[in-house]
Order: C-alpha cells, then sequence, then structure tokens
C-alpha cells in the first residue's frame, strides 16, 4: 500500500493511493497515520478494504508528510561508504546516531525555510524507515516485520551549524521544515529490494546525487536492531538511514543553498518530492 496524509498543515487526512493513483480517504478506518494506527493489525485492517467503494478525494490537496505525530525522529549519520569517501571520513564501525527535532517535519512539497544567519545550507535525499510494531532488542532477522514502511526524506542540514558550533550534529539538523517527508508511505510487501533503489536529487535541474540504497554501510533491518539496542523504537518513530554522495559539502568549492533554489529529489518506488528554499519566515 502506498498511504498519504492530505489537506492543511496539522488537519491532515488519511488515505490511500489506489492502483489508478486516486487517492481513496481512510479516515473512517483510521483517524491519522500516526502511532498505533502503524502497527501490523491496524495495516492489515487497511490491506482488507475495498479501496473501490471508499470515497476518492477531489482536487488536488496539498500532501502532507506521510507520518503524523512523530515521537522520535533519528538520523543516521555517513551511513554510505560513496558519501564517507567525498568527505574524507573513515567508514563507521558502529552506526553515527544522532537526532532531528520532530516538529521540523513538513510535508514533501511544502517551503523549506533557510535559518537566520546560515551560510551553509546543504541537501541530502535519504531513505526513511517508519516502525510499525516496534519495541526493544529486536532481532536482526524480525527487524522488517517491525517497520510499517518507508519513504523519501530530504535530511536537511545546516553545516556551520552542525560541525563549527561545538557540542552534537544535532544543531545543523532539526531547524524549522529541515525534514520533508513523503509523499508516500510504501509498505514493505510492495519493494522487492530495499537495498537496491536508485535515489537522487536535483538542484534548479542540475542533478547531483545520483546514487543507490546498495551502498548504505549499514542496511534498514540492521539498523531497526541495532538502534532498539539504545532505544524502544514506538510506532510512528521515523529512522532517516543517511544520504550517497554529491551533497554541497561535497563539492569542491562547496556549494550551499541561499534561497530561491528549487530541490526535486525521489527514490525508486517511493515517489518524489520538490522544495521551493525560502528566507526563514517567523
Amino acid at each position: 500500500m502506498k498511504l498519504v496524509r492530505y489537506g492543511t498543515f496539522g488537519q491532515e487526512k488519511p488515505a490511500v493511493l489506489d492502483s489508478n493513483g486516486v487517492l481513496r480517504d481512510v479516515s473512517g478506518t483510521v483517524p491519522d497515520f500516526a502511532g498505533a494506527a502503524l502497527t501490523s493489525a491496524s495495516l492489515a485492517k487497511l490491506k482488507a478494504l475495498d479501496l473501490a467503494a471508499l470515497p476518492a478525494v477531489s482536487g488536488s490537496p496539498r500532501i502532507g508528510a506521510c507520518v503524523g505525530d512523530v515521537r522520535n525522529f533519528i538520523a543516521v549519520g555517513l551511513n554510505f561508504a560513496d558519501h564517507a569517501a567525498e568527505t574524507g571520513a573513515e567508514i563507521p564501525k558502529e552506526p553515527i546516531l544522532f537526532n532531528k527535532a520532530p516538529n521540523c517535519i513538513v510535508g514533501p512539497n511544502d517551503d523549506v525555510m533557510i535559518p537566520k544567519n546560515s551560510v551553509k545550507t546543504d541537501w541530502e535525499v535519504e531513505l526513511a524507515i517508519v516502525i510499525g510494531d516496534g519495541g526493544s532488542y529486536i532481532p536482526e532477522d524480525k527487524a522488517m516485520a517491525a517497520i510499517a514502511g518507508f519513504c523519501v526524506c530530504n535530511d536537511v542540514s545546516e553545516r556551520e551549524f552542525q560541525a563549527e558550533r561545538g557540542g552534537q550534529w544535532a544543531k545543523g539538523k532539526g531547524c524549522p521544515t529541515f525534514g520533508p517527508l513523503g509523499p508516500w508511505l510504501v509498505t514493505p510487501d510492495e519493494i522487492e529490494d530495499i537495498q537496491n533503489l536508485g535515489m537522487w536529487l536535483e538542484v534548479d535541474g542540475e542533478r547531483v546525487q545520483n546514487g543507490s540504497t546498495k551502498t548504505m554501510i549499514f542496511g534498514a533491518a540492521y539498523l531497526v536492531h541495532y538502534i532498539s539496542q539504545f532505544m524502544r523504537l514506538d510506532p510512528g518513530d521515523v529512522i532517516t538511514t543517511g544520504t550517497p554522495p554529491g551533497v554541497g559539502l561535497g563539492f569542491k568549492p562547496p556549494r550551499f543553498l541561499k534561497g530561491g533554489e528549487v530541490v526535486k529529489l525521489g527514490i525508486e518506488g517511493l515517489g518524489t518530492q520538490q522544495q521551493n528554499f525560502v528566507p526563514f519566515q517567523g
């Protein structure tokens, strides 16, 4: 299934994309794609629905983030061998974890704001995992069963805040609007091999990232297993899993977003995003 949230920010409704590309409202079955609505039992009820009998969503509504009310937004750093090489970093022996602020999550096509005093805002196309059943100490061979689905994430980053202002990476990762998710949450049964998906990103029409999940150092199942050793993973938690090469930091000289750019990105089978980068508002 392809799960979608649509409507104005903060008031999104749940829908499923049918085989003809029509959004079918499922708010009569689940109030939102958040928390317990993403467990395997809940998703099984959705899968049993006759989508053709459900109301079609009219018009062209805003598409929101594909998961709501996220409590934990966990990120993995330097998790692509080719990206680690472009930064000059050693291959990590264990996953590098940091947090993004959950309230930085926005829809896949919403504007992204350049923070005040930013000089190094950067882009990162990433595969994100959304937890379904979750738990602690999840065995690696059972990790895929704990996943509700996968989606596209732009792990927008401010490199000066991240690396030159002291402390942890979180400073440059959780600024408002720095977490576009979606357009869809795709359930694992629709993906033949999560570790062999093409992924790309363009800035103003120029392809700058062109990679594949096959170069991930730590795969999706292992990351769920690993992270569950240090915290309980709850339904609706998001794990974004790292980026391939081609980020602005890796250019010589580096290239960063100043505002006015259009960034488009996508992952094979998971859809595409497009954001206008604008000055901070608010």
